[in-house]
């Protein structure tokens, strides 16, 4: 019989694995920004392969073939000066829903603002998803946008705004599924706890009958081993 506490253990960890899901979802899909200064473009043949999840649909209006050109903005992170390359694919109608259609046109702006170490043009880059060298994966370049003062705080309105709608989503569902089951599951929960009392109390109440009957059964047996034989 599993114990109390591996059920608890086991609870936990599924808890703790849907959190670490719904987290990766979200870091990866939400918008994140950069502030870069942009070094090169181009557009290379990509064959797509294991990591053909990460990549998004082919530009709008294009057919879908397991071999493309996607575009790159090659930059160099500030302040730490450490090398970043975007992909720049359109997301179309598809997931995540950023509507995106103007890849050509953001590789245009992106040559455009292509700068020198001496003479440096920062740029915020808004961009989702992930760099990871060992898959070859690369967040995606939603929009550039130039900027005076590297430095400057910038807050997150959109994340904050989605994570406060998923917030309220979460705890309305939270209230409608308590309210379900105060309503329904716990009624019948209660009857079905009465319904096994009460054929409890029946076996116990029969096993005590059994009990009985066996206890006179047995003195019955007792009384003919003390009288003598004939």
């Amino acid at each position: 019989m599993v114990s109390r506490s591996a059920l608890r253990w086991a609870k936990w960890s599924v808890r703790g694995l849907l959190a670490l899901l719904v987290f990766a979802l979200l870091h990866y899909n939400l918008p994140q920004t950069d502030v870069v200064r942009i070094v090169g473009t181009e557009t290379r043949r990509i064959d797509f392969g294991e990591n053909v999840f990460f990549w998004s649909t082919p530009d709008v209006g294009t057919a879908a073939r397991t071999t493309r050109d996607v575009k790159f903005i090659e930059t160099v992170l500030y302040p730490s000066g450490r090398v970043m390359v975007y992909r720049n694919e359109d997301t179309g109608w598809g997931w995540p829903p950023y509507f995106k259609i103007n890849s050509f046109n953001l590789q245009a702006q992106a040559t455009n603002l292509i700068s020198t170490e001496a003479a440096p043009r920062w740029v915020v880059v808004t961009h989702y998803g992930w760099r990871n060298e060992f898959f070859t994966i690369f967040p995606n370049a939603i929009a550039l946008r130039v900027t005076d003062d590297p430095d400057a705080v910038r807050i997150p309105w959109v994340n904050l705004v989605i994570l406060g709608l998923l917030a309220g989503l979460v705890l309305w569902v939270r209230a409608l599924w308590r309210r379900f089951r105060r309503r329904t599951v716990q009624p019948v929960l209660e009857d079905v706890g009465a319904v096994v009392a009460r054929v409890d109390a029946r076996a116990d109440a029969a096993r005590d009958r059994a009990a009985g009957l066996w206890g006179r059964f047995r003195a019955w047996l007792e009384t003919w081993r003390g009288k003598p034989r004939r």
